[in-house]
């Protein structure tokens, strides 16, 4: 018989704050919400994300624009240089637009870097390739009309995304990305051994979420399983790819992709650094205003993506 693993103590893992944003989060967005119909999650979904909405930084300005025919937001602060293409969370089922509009303005601001935020397909009514293709279809509308470097940078179902892209250009698009931020990414990891047993039952995320999205996201196709479009990690070759930062929750079923990816492009003489922040759970981009860990969270993205951009590799 296997040894059952006990569960996590949370209450010790994660501090006031964060179970404070916790609280003010499930009272929007409930963490059952997987069990509602589309219609009814997105709508809490949207409302949950004009709870947390922070005010634009002075000096940021946006325009809703299409590229490669995807509707997308640019934001800019004014200065030249490299270019953001943000792909956003929610599961490919929730968010858009405006449920990361702080988050890219802040970005924005806090790098100097233009960043661009897709608005790509949601399932069910698009599934899978669809939501790729769209995301791939902005990137190659956007490097087509935008001269200099670009970072990719995505959270959750968009650093699927973001990550799917970085793959898919090799030897399609040459010189054109130097890095990606992938923010707890779902990557398609092996959900029998890691987080995804450890964490399985944890706040905001849990293995019987990722299953639901996983379902409504491939239209019940099982075959997409092994497609790196699908499942980054799935690929058999991570050769090439750009200089790579990843950051994850350490209460999340999904922290073990961070260190399967990274270790992956290590092994095929890439760059890639991993951080499992401490403490923190899915989402907690959203808890950036109320909670010091992650604030700090916050500032490791935007670290990663400001060397990115940069052509800076800072860590060790």
């Amino acid at each position: 018989m296997g040894r059952r693993l006990s569960a996590p103590d949370y209450a010790a893992l994660i501090d006031a704050e964060t179970w404070a944003y916790i609280a003010r989060l499930d009272a929007a967005y409930p963490p059952d919400s997987v069990e509602m119909s589309i219609a009814d999650q997105r709508a809490a979904y949207d409302i949950m994300c004009r709870v947390f909405h922070a005010q634009r930084p002075a000096g940021v300005t946006s325009q809703d624009v299409d590229f490669g025919g995807v509707a997308c937001r640019h934001y800019t602060s004014g200065d030249v240089g490299p270019t953001v293409i943000y792909y956003h969370g929610g599961g490919f089922v929730v968010g858009g637009l405006e449920s990361h509009d702080d988050i890219c303005a802040e970005l924005c601001a806090r790098t100097g870097f233009d960043v661009i935020s897709v608005d790509y397909a949601l399932a069910p009514e698009t599934v899978f390739p669809g939501c790729f293709n769209d995301a791939w279809s902005a990137f190659v509308g956007i490097t087509a009309a935008r001269s200099g470097v670009v970072v990719l940078c995505g959270d959750s179902a968009g650093g699927n995304l973001a990550a799917a892209v970085a793959h898919h250009a090799r030897g399609r698009v040459a010189g054109r990305i130097v890095g990606q931020v992938l923010i707890y990414p779902g990557l398609g990891g092996d959900q029998s051994q890691g987080s995804y047993v450890t964490h399985a039952e944890a706040p905001q995320l849990t293995v019987t979420d990722l299953d639901f999205y996983r379902e409504v996201r491939s239209g019940g196709d099982a075959s997409h399983e092994n497609d790196p479009r699908f499942a980054p990690l799935k690929d058999s070759d991570f050769s090439g790819l750009p200089p790579t930062v990843l950051i994850t929750a350490e209460c999340d079923p999904l922290a073990s992709d961070g260190g399967a990816y990274r270790d992956a492009l290590l092994s095929a003489g890439g760059q890639a650094v991993w951080f499992n922040e401490a403490g923190m759970v899915h989402a907690c981009l959203r808890a950036r205003n109320m909670s010091a860990r992650a604030a700090g969270f916050f500032d490791r993205v935007v670290g990663g993506v400001a060397a990115l951009g940069k052509g800076d590799w800072p860590y060790a």
